[in-house]
């Protein structure tokens, strides 16, 4: 075979080696393709929803009783230690018995001369009968007799009453507990002198076994939570509705407690109704006076959507919008219908269908339109934290699939 001139060669070498440089620069010349952004998505389901309310309240002392004397005298002995715990029926005061005891006496001695009186009357009027039919006395005298025999009778009731009278007010010479309960501190000592119902109260004493708080609720708030159930979104709690209490320094009281009842009026001033919760109080944590917190549940929302409040923020017409990851994994933008916070969620009613992918991290550098990369996540939403999501497993081809817990998510590629 001929070989070629050494021309020729190298001019096919420098034509080779021209159009290699030129496919570099051209590859150089064209960016390689974008990487997707990647985002987090919780799956969004319809669930029950407990409706609770939180209200502000202040505590006070299930019972309260002052003790005031019912008869006038000199307290003699006061038989309590101030600030403890004492029963119903236990001697607080002694005042002093000697005048109560004397018109006790005195009305004894009236009314046994007032029964000694009744035989004689009784007498007069059987001779006064047995005369008149024999037609010696006329009928005014026994007339008379009758009335005598009567007002006998008459006394004897009267001073029974008196006598009632004067053993119940030397009863009352020794002041008893109304109730159980912690005591206060006395008004008086042992030499003063007290009046009868007087105004100032000797003493007060709580009981402390039960606490009451009165709670405050938006008259609208009420209007809102009785529409939605009347509209079916939300089943009553019924009669028994739990409240739980949070204490003044954010701490949880560990008794459970019962709402009462509900006022029917609207305080005119401020627009509120007021509730009454009961709570047990074995340990005497809650005084009397105490502000606190507390979680009225109030209802369950019918296959509710919990949307994190951390996927949840405001346009320029301040109306909550959130992300979404469509099935063609893109964004998109959706206003949602708040209703009310639960826990550290949001409760949405309208804008959101079973299986709906929520960004919610990464979705503040994304636009709608644009192709993302999605990592499944749940937000607890007890405590506010983002776990990933133990049910999902991540597609190959980049598209959603559905875990066996139920969840749609995708890979990361």
């Amino acid at each position: 075979m001929k070989s070629l001139p050494l021309h020729v060669i190298a001019g096919i070498s420098a034509t080779f080696l021209l159009s290699g440089c030129e496919q570099q620069a051209a590859a150089q010349r064209t960016p390689p393709p974008a990487a997707k952004l990647e985002v987090s998505a919780q799956t969004l389901r319809p669930q029950p929803a407990p409706i609770t309310a939180e209200l502000p309240g202040r505590t006070s002392a299930y019972l309260v009783a002052e003790v005031r004397p019912r008869v006038s005298g000199i307290i003699q002995k006061r038989n309590f230690v101030e600030g403890s715990e004492i029963k119903a029926g236990d001697v607080l005061y002694e005042i002093d018995p000697a005048p109560l005891q004397a018109a006790y006496d005195t009305a004894a001695a009236a009314l046994e001369h007032a029964q000694g009186a009744v035989p004689n009357a009784e007498a007069k009027l059987e001779r006064a009968k047995s005369l008149q039919t024999q037609k010696i006395v006329s009928a005014e005298a026994l007339g008379d007799a009758e009335v005598a025999a009567l007002q006998a009778r008459a006394d004897v009731a009267s001073a029974k009453a008196a006598m009632e009278t004067a053993r119940i007010n030397l009863d009352y010479a020794t002041i008893r507990a109304p109730i159980s309960g912690r005591i206060d501190a006395s008004a008086v000592t042992v030499g003063a002198l007290v009046t009868a119902d007087q105004t100032t109260a000797l003493t007060t004493i709580r009981e402390l076994d039960r606490i009451k708080v009165d709670l405050t609720q938006s008259s609208m708030n009420l209007l809102r939570l009785r529409k939605a159930i009347a509209q079916g979104r939300i089943k009553a709690s019924g009669n028994d509705i739990p409240v739980q209490l949070e204490l003044e320094d954010g701490s949880v009281y560990s008794q459970p407690g019962e709402l009462q009842f509900s006022n029917t009026a609207v305080a005119e001033t401020v627009g509120t109704v007021t509730l009454r919760a009961v709570f047990p109080n074995p340990d005497r944590i809650l005084l009397p006076g105490m502000y606190v917190r507390a979680s009225v549940q109030e209802g369950t929302a019918i296959d509710g959507f919990l949307v994190p409040q951390r996927a949840v923020s405001r346009n320029a017409r301040g109306e909550p919008v959130a992300k979404f990851v469509n099935a063609a994994n893109k964004i998109e933008s959706r206003t949602l219908a708040i209703d009310r916070i639960v826990g550290n969620s949001w409760l949405v009613s309208q804008g959101i269908a079973d299986g709906d992918r929520i960004v919610v991290e990464g979705g503040q550098r994304t636009q709608d339109g644009q192709d993302v990369a999605v990592s499944a996540v749940v937000v607890d939403d007890a405590t506010g934290e983002l776990r990933a999501d133990a049910g999902s497993r991540p597609s190959p081809s980049g598209q959603a699939v559905l875990s066996p817990a139920g969840l749609t998510t995708s890979s990361l590629n």
